[in-house]
């Protein structure tokens, strides 16, 4: 069968083959966030702002601590992801918590028969959207769950950070959506000598398609930045150089690696 025909199953199940490894991974510390210490990066952190009484909507939020951590904000947050065993993971992780946050488990595609509401905030983050091979569906889905005058929060790595091959030595794919990735890796981002492998189904998305589908949905673009770091160590040869703050170690601050943008749903009662 092809991939791209199939991709939400060969993407499920590559979730869901990672998550017992990130429940376990360093890199998601869950015992310290289940004491109380935020996932949340002060990108998202500076553009959030006071989120108290404020209802969002995280998109692709895999094991939930995002949400859980916006919840601990005093907002009042659903996350949405394709994995049932992330999704179980993060009722399990919100109820041990005793947070309010709620999940629901569907292909994003899919979302408007699960739910039926708008929120004051959507959000996504950090490798979200590659899973995606339709981003005018995305805007479309965005503004559907967004109330007037609502704001979409998105931050996310940077498409020139995609077109390289893994040791970040030559440029091995297209910056533009032109076809879908398939491939197969061993570990995983969080834990790269885990004894696990799975294959995948990818989009590489330019900066102008995600405007694009935001701007002919209806959304207002007020705010886009761009950053020469990345707040994960999850690609090849990254160095530290600042607290959280991560780089290639032979391209220092040469090239984009995060990004983020804030639209308004223009759209009136």
């Amino acid at each position: 069968m092809n991939p791209e025909n199939n991709y939400i199953e060969i993407n499920k199940h590559s979730w869901n083959n990672r998550t017992d490894t990130h429940l376990n991974s360093d890199f998601y510390n869950l015992e310290g966030f289940l004491k109380g210490e935020t996932s949340l990066n002060p990108i998202e952190l500076e553009i959030f702002g006071d989120l108290k009484g404020k209802s969002i909507l995280h998109l692709q939020c895999h094991f939930g601590q995002d949400t859980i951590s916006l919840s601990r904000l005093g907002a009042d947050v659903t996350g949405v992801d394709l994995s049932d065993k992330a999704i179980a993971s993060a009722q399990k992780i919100a109820q041990e918590t005793n947070s309010t946050a709620q999940f629901i488990c569907c292909d994003l595609y899919d979302l408007e028969n699960h739910l039926d509401k708008q929120f004051d905030i959507v959000f996504t983050s950090y490798g979200t959207i590659t899973w995606l091979p339709d981003l005018d569906k995305w805007g479309k889905l965005i503004s559907r769950f967004l109330k007037p005058e609502g704001k979409f929060i998105f931050v996310e790595f940077h498409p020139v950070v995609w077109m390289f091959d893994d040791n970040f030595e030559k440029i091995e794919y297209n910056y533009f959506n032109v076809e879908p990735i398939v491939e197969t890796e061993n570990g995983t981002y969080a834990d790269k000598e885990a004894n696990i492998s799975q294959s995948y189904v990818t989009w590489n998305h330019s900066l102008s398609e995600v405007a694009s589908s935001l701007i002919n949905n209806g959304l207002e673009i007020l705010h886009f930045q761009e950053y020469d770091y990345s707040p994960y160590n999850v690609f090849s040869n990254m160095i530290e150089f600042e607290h959280k703050k991560f780089r290639i170690e032979h391209l220092g601050n040469k090239i984009p690696m995060v990004y983020s943008i804030v639209a308004k749903n223009k759209k009136s009662d």
